[in-house]
């Protein structure tokens, strides 16, 4: 009962959000009110003791997700603050796995920008409830209602105020709380220490009352006892029974609370922290986490010292001084450092040397973490993001983690012989770390491909390259991710019959190939059956398959969206092996795609430009002449703010185009949406560089 009398006083929260609305600024002031850090740290001035990389000090934009602890009225309360640039959403991504509760920034003039719709998708996927805090409500433009109204139109959300922001003149100057109905000003001298709560103002006091009615009816909809006092007499409802019926519905995800403030004049930021105990939930207050047992079957494992032990690893971390950092969120159980534990993912048993505690890139040794808790472990060797760690007598895999497919590469070399093993060695720590980082050698050019989410994510590699593992190597051009796929079915069959070593290898199958639908990966059939063409067999041509996909028929991308079937097979009792069905398969394979009116597929980015209105029509004109397709234009405030698609290969250099269209003062974010078809003229010259015509085409993203 001790243990979960502590649990009920944890909160893993997320901080998220689009980039600039003010994640990191917020989070400084909550590390400073709760006593962990005795100065406010600045983005602007580098410095923040959450973005503590170099490349994140001196672009002043949050890159890797850093943990933290601090306390308030007696709960703990795990703080990871996510990064809100498009190229590093999958720090995003893995920390909404393993976290509890999430407070969302938006920015009170851009509202819900693009990055915060993904972000949001992102938490509704894992199931996070989340209360919202509208930031810089002192900047100039700022509106806190069209802000709410963004958030019922663009994330389908149910927003519910809980406070109201108070202006003395222009000037914001309060948060008016509904729940208690009071004024709250902030103290500048004591960077917002000090609080005077003063009665409503006159001319806002009805305006207060009606909200906290609307707050009250809209929380009451999700707790029969609340809507009972409602009915009866709504004047005895009393504080502490709207704070609990707004816990109830936040953490069922019926509502999402509002708060406002400006983090960076530390206006607001403790009732947001105050919001965090009183809404967001306990490991107590989530359901169980699931996972498979040894046999397969599903299985839940509660929160609770005592339950058999489930862990995720979510994040690797080289770390100069100790190595390999491991972060683990404990689902239940414990682990303990000196201990073993089991790897369930890959079979393996591991042993954890050291355990930390994080506080951005400080570490806190402990001698164990506890369900409900988040740390890093060192010495583990084969653990990767994904992996469940539990107890060997009673495993269970937990749900692993999708990552997005990277969209965009380029080709790196070593200046000096000196520096290729130090290449290898660093690329492949940092492919440990980022799983939407990969590696590649290129088969026809013998070339070191690197492939990332966007420009900035492979310049901070390369960066982090040159200055963090000392390696001096020379970078190619941006290239674009090309997929293949096909638009029509075809039928290819292939025999293979070979003696090696004096020992047969036999195969023959027969092979269909189909389009499966876009974003339907790759689908394998087997229509022969295994009494026909034993398990093993089978296995090995689907394996043949897969392998074919990696380098497609017409410029060797990978091959996407495709479904292949086994329609028939040959078995010869003595000479039919496994490499002959994979060698046959993946012969077979080809031939059915080159029939199947193969093509090249690009990515397409979602696109949102904001410009001022009288760059508005020279920026449509050179969207449009990117072959950009613009779905929709709104006005906001002087400015206008279009939203479309853009080719990524278009989209190369475009922030300096626009920069120049716009006298610098036009604004735009870019996020990976689709692939579609590549216009078949493109296509048709891509697939000829490839094949070394010379057309005189230049592709802004064709291999080097």
């Amino acid at each position: 009962m001790a243990r979960e009398a502590k649990l009920e006083k944890v909160r893993n929260i997320g901080i998220m959000a689009h980039i600039d609305a003010g994640k990191t600024t917020t989070t400084e002031r909550i590390l400073y009110y709760t006593g962990v850090s005795h100065r406010i740290g600045e983005v602007d001035e580098g410095t923040t003791q959450m973005d503590w990389m170099i490349q994140e000090q001196e672009r002043g934009i949050t890159i890797t997700s850093a943990a933290t602890t601090c306390f308030w009225r007696d709960t703990q309360i795990n703080i990871i603050d996510t990064p809100g640039h498009v190229d590093f959403t999958v720090e995003v991504e893995r920390s909404l796995r393993v976290l509890d509760g999430a407070v969302a920034v938006f920015c009170a003039v851009g509202g819900v920008q693009p990055q915060s719709e993904t972000v949001w998708r992102q938490a509704d996927r894992y199931n996070v409830p989340r209360i919202a805090f509208v930031n810089k409500m002192d900047r100039l433009g700022a509106d806190f209602e069209r802000t709410l109204q963004m958030m019922r139109d663009r994330l389908h959300a149910n927003p519910v105020a809980v406070q109201l922001p108070w202006f003395d003149g222009d000037e914001f100057a309060g948060v008016i709380d509904l729940i208690s109905q009071k004024l709250c000003v902030y103290d500048e001298e004591s960077l917002g220490s000090k609080i005077e709560t003063l009665d409503i103002p006159r001319d806002m006091q009805d305006e207060a009352k009606v909200r906290r009615d609307w707050l009250i009816e809209a929380v009451a909809d999700f707790d029969d006892e609340m809507m009972a006092r409602y009915l009866e007499n709504r004047e005895t409802i009393t504080d502490g029974q709207i704070k609990r019926a707004l816990h109830k519905a936040t953490t069922g995800m019926k509502v999402v609370p509002v708060l406002c403030g400006a983090a960076f004049r530390n206006i607001g930021v403790q009732p947001l922290i105050d919001a965090v105990v009183d809404y967001l939930p306990s490991p107590l207050e989530v359901p169980a986490v699931e996972g498979l047992d040894e046999n397969g079957v599903k299985t839940v494992r509660k929160a609770g010292e005592n339950e058999p032990t489930a862990a995720l690893a979510f994040k690797i971390q080289s770390d100069p001084f100790v190595g390999q950092l491991t972060y683990i969120r404990v689902y239940s159980g414990s682990i303990r450092s000196g201990e073993s534990i089991y790897n369930s993912t890959r079979k393996v048993r591991e042993r954890i040397s050291r355990i930390m505690r994080m506080h951005a890139n400080k570490r806190e040794e402990v001698r164990e973490i506890v369900a409900g808790d988040i740390g890093a472990a060192v010495g583990l060797r084969a653990t990767f993001t994904g992996d469940t760690l539990c107890l060997e007598k009673k495993p269970v895999v937990l749900e692993s983690m999708d990552f997005p497919v990277p969209v965009i590469s380029i080709a790196i070399e070593p200046k000096t012989k000196a520096d290729q093993e130090k290449l290898v060695q660093s690329l492949a720590k940092l492919s440990l770390e980022d799983p939407s980082f990969k590696v590649k050698i290129d088969e026809d050019t013998a070339q070191t491909l690197i492939s990332g989410m966007g420009e900035l994510h492979l310049e901070i590699i390369v960066d982090r390259l040159t200055r963090e593992f000392r390696v001096n190597a020379n970078v190619g051009k941006p290239m674009v991710s090309y997929k293949e796929t096909i638009l029509d079915s075809a039928t290819a069959e292939h025999e293979h019959n070979r003696t090696v070593a004096g020992h047969g290898q036999y195969g023959w199958v027969k092979i269909k190939v189909e389009p499966a639908g876009q974003g339907k990966g790759f689908i394998f059939e087997n229509h022969v059956g295994y009494e026909k063409l034993p398990k093993e067999f089978a296995a090995a041509v689907e394996m043949g398959i897969r392998e074919s996909m990696e380098n497609g028929v017409l410029a060797g991308y990978p091959v996407m969206d495709l479904k292949a079937s086994m329609t028939d097979a040959r078995y010869h009792e003595v000479d039919s092996t496994e490499i002959g069905y994979k060698i046959c398969a993946s012969l077979a394979f080809k031939d059915a795609c080159e029939k199947a009116d193969p093509t090249l597929l690009e990515p397409i980015m979602a696109t949102e430009i904001e410009t001022p209105d009288e760059f508005a029509g020279a920026v449509i004109r050179d969207f449009n002449s990117r072959r950009g397709k613009i779905e929709k234009t709104e006005s906001r405030k002087g400015c206008q703010v279009i939203n479309g698609t853009m080719p990524l290969a278009e989209g190369f250099g475009y922030a300096t185009g626009l920069r120049s269209l716009s006298q610098g003062r036009a604004t735009y974010t870019m996020q990976f949406s689709h692939y579609a078809p590549l216009p078949r003229n493109l296509k048709d010259q891509l697939v000829s560089r490839f094949r070394g015509i010379d057309t005189g085409y230049e592709a802004k993203a064709t291999r080097i």
